[in-house]
């Protein structure tokens, strides 16, 4: 029986994976397009440095199925690379959470001399667009889908895929708009997009809400909404509304607990009362980052 071993990581956590069965491998996914796109600096390694594995795949169970316990996730049977990417996505994220790493749904732009965040909350209308316009204005991108904070909200580092055009099977959505339409509609040509490496404060949070009949509307968020906006940007990576297989019904379980939950709480109301948040509602990118100039303008 083949026995595979790979490990994934950003910065200081890391998910061993071991494969029992099927095929010989070079890696546990070839296409890790989703991985790389929603999650920031994941690197792939045959040097394993943790002692036990979080990942355990049975490739060759003949009934497919997915358990989490003793803290270790056990696959079944074939599984996809879509699907594998997400329950990748999740084991990351809590490892990452473990180790004082906060992932959040969002994007950032420096500006000004200034780090926006654009946050993913829970609707998530608008933040690539924003950040668009923001490079179009002369900002560069800090963190395109996933920005990721130690404890005192630093961000240190983001994840630099500005688009998913290819999604492997498992992770299809066609009810999710097509970025380059949203390009054509709202610029005349694609903004210069510079990357902006260095950790830096989040000086201003912004829950971007783009459509095109909104009369524009700014508002500061209070505690408890910048709170309850930015705790949906950090579960968006733990799995708990993810339906994995469609054809089984299988989903992701629950690999959280309580005691995380109330830390990472404990977190977003320090990060909400570190910076202001506002919302901005707008017809267009362009007229929301007027309001955003306004803003900076006050700081």
């Amino acid at each position: 029986m083949n026995h595979f071993v790979e490990q994934i990581s950003s910065d200081k956590a890391a998910v061993r994976i071991d494969v029992y069965g099927g095929p010989e491998r070079e890696h546990i996914v070839e296409d890790d397009t989703f991985l790389s796109y929603r999650l920031a600096m994941v690197k792939f390694s045959k040097e394993v440095t943790k002692e036990c594995p979080g990942i355990i795949w049975n490739y060759d169970k003949k009934v497919k199925n997915i358990a989490y316990t003793g803290g270790q996730l056990i696959l079944d049977g074939f599984w996809e690379e879509g699907e594998l990417n997400k329950i990748m996505v999740s084991m990351l994220a809590g490892e990452m959470d473990k180790n004082s790493l906060h992932p959040m749904h969002s994007s950032s732009v420096r500006y000004r001399g200034k780090t926006i965040l654009l946050v993913g909350g829970e609707n998530n209308h608008g933040k690539s667009m924003s950040q668009l316009e923001g490079c179009r204005r002369g900002g560069s991108i800090f963190s395109t889908e996933t920005t990721v904070t130690d404890d005192t909200g630093l961000a240190l580092y983001g994840s630099k895929n500005v688009y998913i055009r290819k999604r492997a099977k498992g992770t299809e959505r066609t009810d999710l708009p097509n970025q380059d339409e949203g390009v054509a509609i709202f610029f005349d040509k694609e903004p210069e997009l510079k990357n902006y490496d260095e950790p830096c404060n989040i000086d201003l949070a912004i829950l971007p809400s783009i459509d095109g009949h909104f009369a524009t509307q700014v508002s500061r968020m209070i505690v408890f909404e910048a709170c309850y906006q930015t705790y949906h940007s950090l579960m968006n990576f733990f799995g708990l509304n993810q339906l994995l297989c469609g054809e089984t019904g299988l989903v992701m379980p629950i690999i959280d607990t309580d005691a995380r939950r109330q830390e990472r709480g404990r977190f977003c109301k320090r990060f909400a009362e570190g910076r202001p948040y506002y919302l901005i509602r707008a017809k267009t990118p362009q007229l929301l980052f007027d309001e955003v100039d306004k803003i900076l303008d006050t700081l």
